[in-house]
């Protein structure tokens, strides 16, 4: 499968919405590379490999393959010579539950066939997957395919498709504009904020000149969207039937009309597609201005459309053998006179239109024709990973390793960069290293001959008597195999049907062999940062390249090496790359010994987010959520090895343990979550799993209706309420109002930002903790179904853009800004807790943020006088995280706290009976009382006690139901203690016995522990069944 030249190589995939016939198209290429059977081309959808893509006709994983066209070409010379070109392709589902997939193979690929089915159009995930293709800077080519639904299903004429095909690609065309158009208005405004930059610095050092101007050259720079749209006189516009197995390009039939319309082939090309007719009189090619109201056909319905029509017309519609044969024959096509008497007339148009209007052929060369080869493609598609924010097309290379990448180089001193774009798991039989090679025909010979040469030795022995009594066996020499060098790892044979997982990856640079050792770069390393920063060491993976594999469809096929500009699947990552790398070496012999002297071939391909800031309808992030338990509880490391094994493998699911130890998988929507439950069963954990009804998050609100019941609170605005603690010590008015949608929609956009103001605030703490909260804002989606969302302003711009929102809702809005104290649920959400209390200066949060950003401390005062605020915020998280209704979290509510209102002298008292209540407590279980100490500037107490941990069991709830809440125990072990007590004392003493009498009527602590110890271990109890019996009577009848 390897190319002579790299410029003959190819990497694309088929993009399109679901049924809109990608794998169909798939398998007239493989038919063409006598992969399957040309008859069985459209039927056997080879590249659905797994049971279930069988079952429903849909795809569910990418599949990739690499096959080898020969072209006709000419030399420099002109002369025809035959090209060998690799096409390497990768199929994608077009269900929006496997949306992922579609992103994960677009990043490896140079172009993109995009279906349209004729009949439906433009769908959703046609728009989701021409913006995948526009983002990755892919070169698309339209492909409207089943084109015969417009012949046999919606019976229209040669005129009324031509319409039909042009408004359809007018639709297309459509959203490329939009999406030049956003891209364009992006483009303004960030050259107006840049020019607007340069003429203040440019005033701040010429602050003498009244005016300063910026550099006329620094204009505006205009672009073309010409080249960016489908048109079929371009050649990028492919009209197929792949059912049928044919396709073609307006190119084709400029071909063949040419010389019999005298017109050369680029101008008869140019005029073939659109309002374009024929003059009968001159022979001449006019436009629509010069019909002068002669009802003429467009040369496409002449030309193109009518011939399709009069074969499905004479084969199918209406059969008619005659026709058929004289088609046959003026197309000079050969079809043996069986097929044509056959009746299966699918049969016979694929027999004609693979011949005269071949899909392989038609596909083939408009790939080589509109895709880039590697080396070019990379040029402009690696800036654009690399550099994220890069506008322009292309940059110069900064160093050797860009060089290289940008040139697609392969030779054995470039640096070898390849991308994993995803890990996938095949069973280990199904490897080529595990499976039964089939015996040559030499072998086989070599066999039979040292079998004859056995039995005639055998024979040979009977006749000379030399067998003895004993019995003897005649035995075929076994030559043992030599044994491996020392230098191979030996290779352990693997279990069973275990998983192996590979990645799925792109070389984009350099070669790579099995055996090399190269580093992989998971998504969080920084390039930013030397390689030995403690935050790159854990990021940063050595792994040993085990095999190489090209992937055709089900079957892998075993490589020594790979050069830059192939797909390929690699082993040897399982346990060191999770979803996604880049494995880099500073050449083909691999890494060295020191870290810092390969530091140069180290670059991240994989560091953009790409779930963060995009349409969450293209990228379907996982909302479906069900617990899973297996149905015997022993199988439980089983599922939770699968739960990893099939996180690992598909781009999309997510898995997680609930705190209440449910194990959680999250998916794409219900054919997805049936897709994994099936994996778990029969691949990954092989176990009987129970799934849960789904679990779908739902968001609590408050809105304002016409209709609504009385308000609860008199003399008050709706909304508000009038609450207080027992014995009213703390008395407060909190109002709940809907946010406007405004401010809703800037808060919720911008998330990330106040998650990352939640950094800032804890900035002192441990970098496990700081690594964990960047972790959840790089996923795009967290365990409670929320995606983040690109922010819309500047981290340091919010508090402005926000004012600006507020200030445009009006209203009480106005000021809200200043006053927010919080945000919620989980400080980053869409609630907001108002300050509104008329005395003192508001809590805000803006204010609080400003202080840490400058270092300065809190004011203990402040602090003190904030004592109950904390509390107050700490309600609202809560409150706002599990609504009302059902415990949801909640969205779009402003909770205004108008006051607060503490009772000290009552809140004394409180404290001094509550203080008498805890120490009651204590002393029933024999506990005692360490320190007692008051919180400096509060009126809180923190109590010491030493409690032996047979009693406090019970403890907790016991103290909170005697003080009503207002203690809050934490119990932590301090070790053991003596118990002053003899487990076998008795009363000796007269004191003693006067006091408790001969049965010691008062219970020895120290002998009950020990009972009960020794009960639960089995042991004897020397226990009296009977006590007291002086004080038993017999009742009387």
């Amino acid at each position: 499968m390897e190319s002579p030249d790299p410029a003959n190589i190819r990497i694309i995939t088929t993009l399109g919405h679901v049924d809109h016939g990608k794998t169909t198209l798939m398998d007239a290429l493989l038919a063409a590379n006598n992969i399957i059977s040309a008859r069985m081309a459209g039927k056997m959808r080879y590249l659905d490999s797994r049971e279930d893509e069988q079952e429903r006709g849909i795809t569910m994983e990418s599949s990739a393959v690499s096959l080898k066209f020969q072209v006709m070409g000419r030399d420099a010379a002109g002369e025809r010579l035959p090209k060998t070109y690799i096409v390497n392709m990768i199929d994608t589902p077009g269900h929006v539950d496997f949306s992922t997939e579609v992103s994960t193979a677009s990043r490896l690929c140079d172009g993109a066939l995009v279906l349209v089915d004729v009949v439906e159009g433009v769908c959703t995930q046609t728009i989701a997957v021409l913006r995948q293709a526009w983002q990755d800077r892919l070169r698309p080519i339209l492909v409207i395919n089943k084109f015969d639904r417009l012949i046999t299903e919606l019976k229209l004429a040669p005129v009324e498709a031509h319409h039909h095909l042009t408004r359809l690609i007018e639709q297309v065309n459509a959203v490329m504009g939009s999406f030049f158009a956003s891209e364009r208005m992006e483009d303004d405004l960030r050259w107006r904020e840049e020019r607007e930059r340069r003429l203040a610095e440019k005033k701040d050092q010429l602050a003498d000149e009244a005016d300063a101007t910026v550099n006329e050259a620094d204009e505006f720079q205009e672009k073309d969207d010409e080249d960016i749209y489908f048109a079929p006189e371009r050649g990028n516009v492919i009209f197929a039937s792949a059912i049928d197995g044919w396709g073609f390009r307006v190119g084709k039939f400029a071909q063949l009309y040419a010389a019999k319309l005298g017109i050369k082939e680029a101008n008869l090309r140019r005029v073939l597609w659109g309002d374009y007719f024929l003059d009968p009189k001159s022979k001449k090619v006019i436009s629509y201005k010069h019909l002068r109201g002669r009802p003429l056909k467009s040369l496409f319905v002449q030309f193109v459309l009518e011939n399709i029509w009069a074969v499905y017309d004479a084969v199918d519609l209406n059969p008619n053998h005659e026709k058929v044969a004289k088609i046959v024959t003026a197309l000079n096509l050969k079809v043996p006179p069986r097929d044509l008497k056959s009746k299966d007339t699918r049969h016979l148009l694929s027999l004609i239109f693979s011949q005269w209007l071949s899909l392989s052929t038609c596909v083939t060369q408009s790939v080589i024709d509109i895709v880039p080869a590697p080396s070019i493609a990379q040029r402009t598609r690696i800036p654009k990973m690399l550099y994220p924010d890069l506008y322009e097309s292309t940059v110069e290379p900064k160093n050797k390793l860009e060089e290289d990448l940008f040139s697609s180089n392969s030779s054995s001193d470039a640096c070898v960069t390849a991308y994993v774009s995803k890990m996938f798991a095949v069973p280990a039989k199904d490897l080529p290293e595990n499976k039964k090679k089939p015996i040559t025909a030499e072998e086989m010979r070599v066999k039979a001959r040292e079998a004859r040469e056995a039995r005639a030795a055998a024979e040979e022995a009977a006749k000379a008597g030399e067998q003895t009594e004993q019995q003897t066996s005649v035995a075929i020499p076994y030559t043992p195999p030599p044994p491996p060098p020392a230098d191979e790892p030996i290779k352990l044979e693997p279990v069973g049907d275990a998983e192996v997982v590979l990645g799925f990856a792109r070389l984009y640079s350099g070669t790579l062999r099995t055996g090399t050792k190269v580093y992989g770069l998971l998504p969080k390393y920084s390039t930013a940062s030397e390689p030995t920063h403690p935050a790159n060491v854990k990021n940063l993976v050595t792994a040993t390249v085990e095999g190489l594999y090209v992937m055709m469809g089900r079957e892998l096929v075993p490589v020594d090496f790979v050069r830059a500009g192939n797909i390929f699947a690699v082993k040897g990552l399982e346990g060191k790359v999770w979803r996604s790398a880049t494995l880099c070496a500073p050449g083909e012999g691999g890494i060295g010994e020191v870290l810092e002297d390969d530091g140069s071939c180290l670059i991240n391909l994989g560091g953009v987010n790409r779930a963060v800031g995009l349409d969450p309808q293209q990228y379907a992030p996982p909302i479906v959520r069900v617990a899973l338990e297996p149905v015997l509880p022993v199988d439980m490391p089983k599922l939770v090895n699968g739960l990893k094994l099939l996180s690992q493998s598909d781009p999309c699911v997510e898995t997680f343990q609930q705190q209440t130890g449910e194990h959680v998988i999250l998916t794409a929507g219900e054919l997805h979550l049936e897709r994994c439950l099936k994996d778990l069963r029969e691949r990954f954990a092989r176990v009987e799993i129970q799934a849960s009804k789904p679990i779908v998050p739902f968001r609590e609100t408050a809105t304002k209706a016409s209709d609504m019941a009385p308000i609860k609170t008199p003399n008050a605005i709706r909304g508000t309420i009038h609450g207080s603690s027992s014995s009213n010590i703390v008395k407060f008015t909190i109002r709940a109002s809907p946010l406007p949608q405004d401010i809703l929609d800037f808060v919720l956009q911008n998330i990330s930002i106040l998650k990352k103001f939640q950094h800032d605030r804890r900035a002192r703490d441990s970098a496990e903790a700081q690594d964990k909260a960047l972790t959840e804002e790089q996923e795009g989606i967290d365990i409670y179904g929320d995606v983040v969302r690109k922010p819309n302003v500047a981290p340091e711009q919010f508090w402005d853009a926000l004012q600006k929102v507020c200030k445009d809702a009006g209203g009480e809005w106005s000021d809200v800004p200043d006053r927010i104290w919080a945000f919620g649920p989980q400080k980053a959400g869409g609630c907001l807790l108002i300050d509104a209390r008329k005395s003192g200066a508001p809590f805000s949060l803006k204010r609080r943020l400003e202080r840490i950003k400058a270092g300065d401390a809190e004011v203990e005062v402040e602090k003190g006088a904030r004592d109950f605020d904390i509390h107050i915020e700490t309600g609202f998280q809560l409150a706002s995280f599990q609504g009302p209704l059902c415990a949801e979290p909640v969205e779009g509510i402003a909770c205004f706290v108008e006051s607060v209102e503490i009772d000290q002298e009552s809140l004394g008292k409180e404290i001094a009976d509550v203080l008498g209540k805890v120490y009651a407590v204590v002393a029933k279980r024999r506990g005692r009382i360490v320190a007692e100490e008051m919180k400096e500037g509060t009126s809180f107490f923190n109590v010491t006690a030493l409690l032996p941990v047979v009693e406090s069991f019970g403890f907790a709830d016991d103290i909170r139901k005697r003080t009503s809440g207002a203690a809050s125990p934490q119990l932590v072990f301090s070790g053991y203690d003596m118990l002053d007590q003899d487990p076998f004392w008795v009363p000796t003493t007269e004191e003693e016995l006067e006091d408790l009498g001969e049965k010691a009527d008062r219970l020895n602590i120290a002998k009950g522990y020990m009972d009960a110890v020794r009960e639960r271990k089995g042991l004897f109890v020397d226990r009296k069944i009977v006590e007291f019996a002086e004080k038993q009577r017999t009742l009387k009848r």
